[in-house]
């Protein structure tokens, strides 16, 4: 995981790259407000704070704006941490069973709501459902001695399995349009209609404060990726850094699923762009992750809105993040590590 021409990293590049990165995130969600059903009269969202085109600048595209941002980036960093703690340039952030847990979670929370039990909501659900699924995995890997990452991976993906065929037992339940809106939701959707403010302002400061965490272990993210003894040798005890990380992350994944559902290849192809860039220093990699993930998903959720006038319906994101992440980590493979 090399890059082509690694920058040398001091205060004045990590600020330069900061300031750039996120100027060009300040356009780019100015930009998506902007998209969108039907044409709006921006004079009047200026000078008519109460007027409808306001209302549908602030009260529902700002906030689907920003919460698409900060999902974005919680999985771009998601994934560049998973890379390093895995070694693998192919890990992204469903590798864990946390995403299983939380969308299981949701999936039910959706199959209680026409019963009249709507006080958790399939949010609250979804995340309730990652915190389970994060503390039995690490009960498990509590339990057991040896490299707590490959535990964790080889329990995430017995239980993502798990989860996905409770998941299709309870679709087969349900009536059609109940199982519709699951499927709707486990593309991957950025649609907030009827999300209590509280539980997003909640879900935002959760993946906020977990991002932090993140970038401030790029230092120990660099030593990680030498071979363990060497890392070892320097001082770090890997078990303990490792399982921090690990709950950090998961926590980041259980909160954008419980939104979002699942939405991919923005961890996994973000990581790779960056690095390719940037090369593999975290101290720039996971910053100019988090702003170019979050930069991706705004972007992609804003071609959703704008195709509603032409497709009369709203495309899950998922679906955009797929068509635009595939063929863009195809040519990240197809293309030579050191070419620019």
């Amino acid at each position: 995981m090399r890059g082509a021409h690694p920058m040398v990293v001091d205060a004045r590049s990590l600020l330069r790259l900061n300031v750039g990165l996120g100027l060009a995130a300040v356009f780019t969600c100015l930009l998506a407000l902007t998209a969108g059903p039907g044409s709006l009269e921006w004079a009047s969202v200026l000078s008519d704070t109460l007027g409808v085109d306001s209302v549908i600048v602030f009260e529902v595209r700002l906030p689907r704006v920003l919460m698409g941002f900060i999902l974005g980036a919680g999985l771009a960093v998601v994934g560049a941490v998973f890379q390093a703690l895995m070694r693998n340039p192919l890990a992204d952030p469903y590798i864990l069973g946390v995403s299983g847990g939380a969308a299981l979670g949701g999936a039910l929370g959706l199959a209680l709501v026409p019963l009249g039990i709507t006080l958790l909501g399939p949010q609250l659900c979804a995340f309730i459902g990652a915190l389970v699924s994060i503390a039995a995995l690490f009960r498990l890997a509590r339990n057991r001695t040896g490299d707590a990452a490959l535990v964790l991976l080889l329990g995430g993906v017995v239980f993502n399995a798990f989860a996905a065929a409770c998941i299709l037992l309870l679709e087969s339940l349900l009536r059609a349009e109940q199982a519709q809106a699951i499927l709707q939701w486990l593309m991957g959707t950025l649609r907030l209609d009827g999300t209590p403010r509280g539980l997003l302002l909640g879900v935002g400061l959760a993946v906020a404060c977990s991002v932090a965490y993140a970038l401030s272990q790029a230092n120990v993210l660099n030593l990680m990726a030498l071979d363990e003894g060497q890392a070892q040798a320097s001082g770090l005890d890997l078990q303990k850094a490792q399982r921090r990380l690990l709950l950090c992350v998961s926590v980041i994944v259980g909160a954008v699923v419980g939104v979002g559902g699942l939405i991919g290849f923005v961890g996994l192809v973000v990581p790779h762009i960056a690095r390719r860039w940037l090369g593999p220093d975290h101290r720039l990699l996971l910053p100019a992750s988090a702003w170019l993930g979050g930069g991706l998903l705004v972007l992609c959720d804003a071609t959703t809105r704008a195709l509603f006038d032409v497709l009369h319906t709203d495309l899950p994101v998922g679906v955009v993040t797929a068509f635009v992440g595939a063929p863009v980590f195809l040519f990240l493979l197809a293309r030579p590590s050191g070419a620019r």
